[in-house]
């Protein structure tokens, strides 16, 4: 991560390199010294979304089913998941957390303990005036400062953007791509958890996670953003876009954690400007 230092998450989610090596580790901290909350749990299922498109990072995500569920405690904590219907307008404030670097090529430096940095969501509008029309689609939601300055960072694939609704902590998108870290005008891109509730319940059939709609106050200011490539947006498009309902307040995480299938590489940089021209 990109901006800010803190250590109030203690969850591990990452996948090394394409493929998880049969465990994953929860209640971790550190990535060095002593780490007393850590949980060990061998990795049994791997499902990858079965429209994931490794060219362009749309569907980047998949599942992982744990050997047997973990208690929860103050260092391992379940995550809502975003509904279908959730609305994240530009502005509201995420945070995302990570082991990964603080910057382009600059590593975490020991004894590498979680971070965490908040970052405002830019909506796809604004953000394919960045990337290029066609590189953002509507499974991804944008996360960062147009000036620059705080992003995920090469490492933090698979890690969690989350946001908070009341008392509850939703998780709303998956470390996915990104030009550089925290450069200007390139936040960072995420994979949108809500576009999944069916796909994930299709995949968990029993003891289902808890999905909350996160709902946005006032007018998404993104709806006015025009430019190349991204019209105007008319009348007619706005129709149903406030509309909301009910969902779940009760939140379950059951040997299954959720994360994006690669890492946030440089060559992300050559691929995205590729995209664009």
């Amino acid at each position: 991560l990109a901006g800010q230092s803190a250590d109030i998450f203690t969850l591990l989610w990452r996948i090394p390199h394409q493929q998880p090596v049969g465990a994953d580790v929860l209640g971790l901290q550190s990535l060095q010294g002593s780490n007393p909350n850590r949980v060990s749990r061998t990795i049994t299922t791997l499902i990858i979304h079965p429209n994931y498109n490794s060219e362009t990072s749309d569907n980047d995500i998949a599942l992982l089913q744990l050997s047997s569920p973990v208690t929860f405690n103050n260092y391992i904590t379940p995550v809502c998941l975003s509904a279908t219907n959730s609305t994240f307008y530009s502005g509201v404030n995420t945070w995302v957390t990570g082991w990964g670097n603080i910057g382009s090529g600059v590593s975490l430096p020991a004894p590498q303990t979680l971070q965490e940095v908040q970052v405002p969501i830019v909506g796809n509008r604004r953000c394919k005036c960045s990337y290029g029309a066609s590189s953002i689609t509507d499974n991804m939601v944008c996360a960062g400062l147009l000036e620059g300055g705080k992003d995920s960072c090469q490492g933090d694939s698979g890690g969690p953007l989350v946001i908070k609704q009341n008392n509850r902590w939703i998780q709303a998108g998956v470390v996915s791509f990104g030009i550089g870290c925290a450069l200007p005008n390139f936040p960072g891109v995420y994979t949108r958890v809500s576009q999944y509730q069916t796909w994930i319940n299709t995949q968990i059939t029993s003891n289902q996670p808890g999905f909350i709609a996160f709902t946005s106050n006032g007018t998404d200011s993104d709806l006015s953003v025009s430019c190349p490539g991204v019209p105007p947006i008319s009348v007619s498009q706005l129709s149903g876009k406030f509309l909301s309902r009910k969902a779940n307040l009760v939140c379950f995480f059951h040997a299954t954690i959720y994360l994006s299938q690669k890492y946030r590489e440089e060559h992300e940089i050559v691929k995205k400007i590729s995209n664009m021209t």
